[in-house]
C-alpha cells in the first residue's frame, strides 16, 4: 500500500490556544501534531470540502445495464 505524501508547513498560534491543543492531544492520547491534523480533516470533512474517496468493490461486477448478474 501507498503512503501518502505529506506536506510540512509553519503554523503559528498564539500560546493560549497551543496550550489548549496540546492538552487536547494528551486528552485523547495524541501528538500535538495528529491532534492538529485531526482537527483540520474533521474541520473539512464537516464542511465538505475532502476529495470524494472511489468506492471500489470488486466483489460487485455489473453488466452494461447497470444490474447485477
Amino acid at each position: 500500500m501507498a503512503k501518502k505524501a505529506t506536506k510540512s508547513f509553519i503554523l503559528r498560534v498564539d500560546s493560549d490556544t497551543m496550550d489548549a491543543i496540546e492538552k487536547w492531544a494528551a486528552d485523547e492520547f495524541r501528538s500535538t501534531n495528529g491532534q492538529l491534523q485531526w482537527i483540520i480533516t474533521e474541520a473539512l470533512r464537516k464542511a465538505r470540502r475532502l476529495p470524494k474517496k472511489k468506492k471500489t468493490n470488486p466483489d460487485s461486477q455489473t453488466d452494461d445495464n447497470g444490474s447485477n448478474d
